[in-house]
């Protein structure tokens, strides 16, 4: 058994999927016009509510578009993008012939984006294609160009293939439209965006990107070029993370930057190698309940964990996720420990101290309660849950719920 300083066992094979070109640093936003035009003089940008539209660097890509005769639409998402959102939205910009989709936003107006990129020229129902609640129907393609410019540092939407949809209720759900033609032709990302995110967004999305390192770190399809990303993630978040979450404004321009990073690279790892168990318990919540995905991130990540170690150890303890815990706990915390175990346990109890320094709020803040978790676990078993490190029993997965009620 390898100790938790040795490499794991090499990969027979592992594969890349398509990934975006990537336009990285402080004054990025300022190449969006001449990136437009590239690709056409017709756009539709889609942003959030206002947070973009507070800021600058609105009133100047206004300015600039003017100045290049681009003719341009917008279309606003307020909350987390619905199918009905994305066929309304298709239905009344399809005949404006758009050359290119710019999303600018948080999560949601990527994802809403996205969707409205691969089916503006199709023309046929988002709900023809989404995953598990869908018709069914492959997507034709092709997506018109689109080019993802976040405002925040969480979902690393701007790197995936996958628009997530949601519909909120009783009978909710959320799910994927996916399709390596999704693929943003663009990542424009530029951390000074991050400036005017309040405290509160920077905790639940930073939370989201922390969750989606650690979860690809240990994920079944984790592979050399997924643990290179994740790794240097993991530490760019560390030491990036916190002084933006207190000032987001007043952070240095560094801190910016490793949180741009760590949410860039968790993007693209989390397409690479999947996730875990949180991210398969934030879609049924999500659904269920208005719960934002950062804070399901941020509140169940410590308990997940701590659950994901137990079983590993009782059921498979040669399993090589145990050593790469171990890893991540000497590396968030900058502390070795005697043992694999301490360690693991290490990382736990410093995952738990963030979810308190952050007062993230349990599960009962949202509406949750005993005899919820039933219904949740049932609905937790999509894509992320086949490459959690260890299949977990129903009531393993209660317990996670459960801690966090």
């Amino acid at each position: 058994m390898r100790t938790m300083y040795e490499m794991p066992p090499f990969p027979v094979a592992f594969q890349v999927a398509r990934l975006p070109a990537i336009d990285f640093g402080p004054g990025a936003i300022e190449r969006l016009p001449e990136a437009i035009v590239r690709f056409g003089q017709r756009a539709l940008l889609v942003t959030g509510k206002h947070s973009f539209q507070d800021t600058p660097a609105w009133f100047a890509l206004q300015k600039a578009l003017h100045q290049r005769n681009v003719r341009w639409w917008h279309q606003v998402v307020a909350d987390e993008p619905s199918p009905e959102l994305v066929d309304q939205a298709v239905a009344e910009h399809r005949a404006y012939d758009v050359e290119v989709v710019v999303g600018i936003g948080g999560g949601s107006a990527l994802d809403a984006a996205k969707a409205i990129a691969g089916l503006l020229r199709t023309g046929t129902s988002v709900m023809d294609h989404l995953e598990g609640v869908g018709r069914g129907l492959p997507w034709p393609g092709p997506a018109v160009p689109f080019i993802a410019v976040p405002t925040t540092a969480g979902t690393g939407s701007e790197a995936t293939k996958n628009a997530v949809l949601s519909r909120r209720g009783a009978d909710g759900f959320k799910k994927s439209f996916r399709d390596e033609g999704l693929v943003a032709r663009l990542a424009l990302v530029d951390p000074e965006l991050l400036a005017s995110c309040p405290p509160d967004l920077v905790a639940a999305n930073g939370m989201d990107a922390f969750t989606q390192l650690l979860e690809s770190w240990v994920s079944l399809r984790a592979s050399p070029f997924t643990d290179g990303l994740a790794a240097n993630g993991l530490q760019a978040f560390r030491d990036g993370f916190w002084d933006v979450w207190q000032d987001p404004a007043g952070a240095p321009a560094e801190a910016r930057a490793r949180l741009a990073w760590a949410s860039l690279a968790s993007g693209i790892t989390l397409a690479q190698a999947g996730l875990g168990s949180v991210h398969g318990l934030a879609s049924p919540l999500g659904a269920f309940f208005p719960i934002p995905h950062g804070v399901v991130c941020g509140t169940l990540v410590a308990e997940a964990t701590r659950v994901n170690i137990e079983v590993l150890r009782r059921r498979d303890p040669h399993n090589p996720a145990l050593a790469r815990y171990a890893e991540a706990g000497v590396l968030l915390g900058k502390h070795l420990y005697g043992s694999p175990q301490a360690a693991q346990d290490g990382l736990v109890e410093q995952l738990r101290e963030w979810t308190e320094r952050l007062t993230l709020p349990r599960l009962s803040a949202f509406g949750m309660r005993e005899d919820d978790i039933p219904r949740v676990v049932a609905n937790c078993r999509g894509g992320s849950m086949q490459t959690n490190p260890i299949r977990l029993e129903d009531e393993e997965v209660a317990e996670i719920l459960r801690a966090r009620l």
